[in-house]
């Protein structure tokens, strides 16, 4: 079983957001001893330094790969989870950088060979969500932002990391029970978790002859550095709790379904999507 901690009103000014002030801190934690799953590989998270993609990180480390993080510019999370990851025995870079860019995004996996010498899984995960005032409100430059953070930046990694990936390599794509649902309060936000689940959907039927698995894990509410970035105080609070489990997951529990889909335990597993949301039903 997992505690569910009460979520009390709070909020950042800042997209992305911070992980160490947040009020209960997100349990990342990983809560099995490693059996070696990603022993001798390297993985790219995007969008590594806090939240879920840390949570992605720390327990990759533990099952043996070393890692690439990149990240925006949360330096203080990014060092954190840097010292995460060496805990558990992991090598850690970081790279930080709007992979929004190509420049940049290119220069993310450059790095990653360069430090590591080879490239086995691609997490792209890094995103960005900004809460709507309504359609005719929303000004180009955060919808602009907003899908340069949320799908541009997984073209880009793709992109630069496929001459890289090597049969059996895989990819991973965070997309949202919000690409199924839809949220209204969420357009642009879902909008492009769609797009990213069709990215995840397409590249798996385009990669398969290489063997190269592609998949994707859609995450309900989870209790992250987006919750307190993207939304007022009174929305906060109590978060999650209209799930059919009554509380907000934890980036750990999501962690699993990365771990799962990288792994060889789904080495049959390609085009498919994973729904850690605390019980909604949706049409996967």
């Amino acid at each position: 079983m997992t505690s569910d901690p009460k979520i009390p009103p709070q909020s950042q000014d800042s997209m992305p957001a911070d992980e160490y002030p947040m009020e209960p801190s997100p349990d990342y934690r990983p809560r099995h001893p490693g059996t070696g799953k990603l022993k001798g590989q390297v993985a790219l998270v995007t969008g590594g330094d806090s939240g879920i993609g840390r949570a992605v990180a720390v327990l990759y480390a533990r099952e043996g790969a070393n890692l690439a993080i990149a990240y925006l510019d949360e330096h203080e999370d990014a060092e954190e989870t840097k010292r995460l990851v060496e805990e558990e025995g992991g090598e850690a870079l970081l790279i930080p950088g709007d992979l929004g860019q190509k420049a940049q995004a290119e220069d993310a996996v450059a790095k990653t060979v360069e430090r590591f010498g080879q490239l086995d899984i691609l997490v792209n995960n890094a995103a960005q969500q900004f809460l709507d005032k309504g359609l005719e409100d929303l000004d180009e430059e955060t919808l602009r932002r907003t899908m340069d953070s949320n799908v541009m930046s997984y073209f880009f990694c793709t992109q630069a990391a496929l001459p890289h990936l090597k049969e059996g390599a895989s990819i991973i794509c965070t997309t949202s029970v919000n690409a199924y649902k839809g949220n209204a309060a969420l357009v642009a936000y879902s909008t492009t978790r769609g797009a990213s689940l069709a990215f995840a959907r397409s590249m798996s039927s385009a990669l398969v002859d290489r063997g190269i698995r592609v998949n994707a894990v859609a995450p309900g509410p989870i209790w992250t550095p987006f919750i307190p970035g993207s939304m007022p105080p009174e929305r906060v609070e109590d978060f999650g709790s209209g799930t059919p489990m009554g509380r907000a997951g934890q980036p750990w529990e999501v962690a699993t379904a990365y771990l799962f889909l990288a792994s060889s335990d789904g080495s049959y597993y390609t085009g498919q999507c994973l729904h850690p949301n605390g019980g909604k039903i949706v049409n996967a």
